[in-house]
């Protein structure tokens, strides 16, 4: 059995580098998604939110949840930077353009469930969001 070389295991195969790439991405965006969901059933559970499946009246529980999400979208873009094999930029550029998307299709789907500024402010700030968790990734 050989060893394999030192410098073929410091630069992968042009075909790992895609399955990098996308792990990288789905790593970003799972640390969006767990980290959100399970806040989200923090505060519930904790009273700070009403009870899961009532709705949310009050505009402060709508800016905690903006906060909280847009600390997890910087940290989202900060992973997927560092785990990018490559261009830690364009792989951010991707995971804050399906943020944008998912935060968008969830505006249309959920319109006048509340405030109508929060699914708005969500999908114009996933991109710049995540490019900042990125961008602090390559101080």
């Amino acid at each position: 059995m050989n060893p394999v070389p030192a410098e073929a295991a410091n630069n992968p195969s042009p075909t790992r580098r895609p399955l990098r790439s996308i792990a990288a991405v789905v790593a970003g965006l799972a640390t969006v998604v767990v980290l959100s969901t399970g806040a989200d059933a923090l505060f519930h559970a904790t009273g700070v939110f009403p009870p899961a499946g009532e709705p949310m009246i009050a505009a402060g529980d709508y800016a905690l949840a903006f906060a909280y999400r847009s600390v997890f979208a910087v940290l989202g873009g900060y992973i997927v930077a560092w785990l990018a094999p490559s261009a830690p930029l364009r792989h951010a550029l991707v995971l804050g353009l399906i943020g944008t998307a998912g935060a968008t299709a969830g505006a249309v789907a959920m319109w006048g469930v509340g405030p109508g500024w929060y699914p708005v402010t969500l999908a114009l700030t996933a991109l710049p969001l995540t490019l900042l968790g990125a961008a602090l990734a390559n101080r």
